[in-house]
């Protein structure tokens, strides 16, 4: 059986059960009085950004095609037995799902009932890997779709526009799915040489929240757990050096939409922290992008009263210890002139400083979204293992928080909002 230890978080008098089986898999449970349901993710530290590594006990670095995270992902439903995951969590009122992102491979699963039964069936199938070079080349058709689809999506290519603005050399900057030509490179032993080094349990957590019996759960785990042989040292990743500078300041494309499309942003050159560091960083920038930028703020009234947005503009913040960056986005008639007006307020505001007073409300607001965050079982356990797998101790938040200051944020906004690290990526109508 699993020994868990426990920890309390005092501000949301939730309890957090962590253990670690001898196949390095990580556990955490953290029980919701009160919830009807019951979610679990199980998640590699595995994304698109890793296509050279380093397998633990040797010593050659392999590169492997663009897209193949996202790949591998997809064939993982395939069954040894011909069969389909999805009919065996339905047959337990399961709803499974998963997602690949730049840093993470999760596979999910909610329910209402049954939970133990759908546990287990999660732990299954994805360590029950299973490819042949037929059915690799099945999926290159079916994903080869998708990557089209992206390719049509003027969201998606505004993001990535952006992206390839802000980044030289780092894989951030590559579609998570890959291309067609990428892809078509994948083969069954690629797969299962990125399946035996990332989905080693040693690189793997699994985070389980709502109405669970941690007992219960602890046992449905260790029965569920198959062979494995925790690497003793850590996978190496391998980057290409990242300069400050920006690849372009600007890009643009022409695509079938109604009105022109925009996103802006700042690079974020203060990289490579980790734990309390890298989370005070967060909420620092979070903290400034409310000042700046959210609905009441002055340089918000000042886009809107001159027509220059719309409902649709939003804001945020992508955040890894190796990289970084601010975004604002939506609908404009002249996204020159957001870009330029944004630049222009950020340099009078440098010149005549933050108000205090405002620094205070957004503080208060950045708490008030943590403690939500608590009250959906979904939105806690992803948070929590995202914040797991960049070093961050998530029921650390409240101490970190408390130590955030006026002076760091304003030492924040010289070192961030920086004009010679923004960008502008624009979707114009054809």
């Amino acid at each position: 059986m699993l020994k868990f230890n426990i920890r309390e978080n005092p501000h949301t008098g939730e309890k957090l059960y962590s253990a670690k089986h001898q196949s390095g898999l990580t556990v955490y449970i953290i029980p919701k009085d009160g919830y009807s349901g019951t979610y679990a993710i199980f998640g590699t530290r595995y994304g698109s950004v890793d296509s050279e590594f380093v397998v633990p006990g040797e010593s050659e670095a392999i590169t492997v095609p663009d897209g193949i995270a996202h790949y591998l992902e997809h064939k993982m439903f395939d069954q040894p037995d011909g069969s389909n995951v999805f009919d065996k969590f339905s047959q337990y009122g399961g709803n499974a799902n998963a997602f690949t992102s730049f840093n993470i491979t999760a596979y999910l699963v909610s329910s209402t009932s049954n939970f133990e039964e759908n546990l287990a069936t999660l732990l299954d199938y994805v360590q029950s890997p299973y490819y042949t070079d037929e059915t690799v080349r099945k999926e290159q058709g079916i994903i080869g779709q998708e990557i089209r689809m992206y390719d049509d999506n003027p969201g998606w290519k505004l993001f990535f526009n952006y992206i390839n603005c802000l980044y030289k050399n780092h894989p951030v900057k590559k579609e998570i799915a890959g291309t067609v030509e990428s892809i078509s490179e994948i083969t069954a032993d690629y797969l299962y040489k990125c399946y035996n080094t990332f989905y080693n349990l040693s690189n793997m957590s699994l985070v389980i929240t709502g109405k669970v019996d941690v007992e219960s759960a602890g046992k449905v785990i260790c029965d569920g757990i198959k062979n494995n042989e925790p690497f003793r040292e850590p996978i190496k990743k391998i980057y290409p050096n990242e300069p400050k500078e920006l690849s372009s300041q600007y890009v643009e494309k022409s695509m079938a939409v109604s009105s022109p499309m925009f996103m802006m942003g700042f690079k974020d050159n203060d990289t490579n922290l980790r734990g309390d560091e890298l989370l005070k960083k967060e909420i620092e920038i979070r903290i400034l992008m409310r000042m700046l930028f959210a609905k009441g703020s002055d340089i918000y009234k000042k886009l809107y009263d001159e027509g220059l947005i719309n409902s649709t503009f939003s804001l945020d913040y992508t955040l890894q210890p190796d990289y970084g960056f601010t975004s604002l986005d939506g609908e404009s008639k002249n996204p020159k002139k957001v870009y330029e007006t944004v630049l222009s307020e950020i340099e009078k505001l440098q010149k005549t400083g933050l108000d205090e007073d405002s620094y205070n409300r957004a503080k208060k607001v950045i708490w008030g979204r943590y403690i939500r965050t608590h009250n959906d079982i979904e939105d806690l356990a992803t948070t929590f293992m995202q914040y797991l797998f960049m070093g961050v101790d998530y029921f650390n938040y409240y101490d970190v928080y408390q130590s955030v200051t006026f002076d760091g944020i304003k030492n924040r906004f010289k070192e961030h909002f920086r004009p010679e690290y923004s960008a502008l990526s624009v979707i114009n109508p054809n």
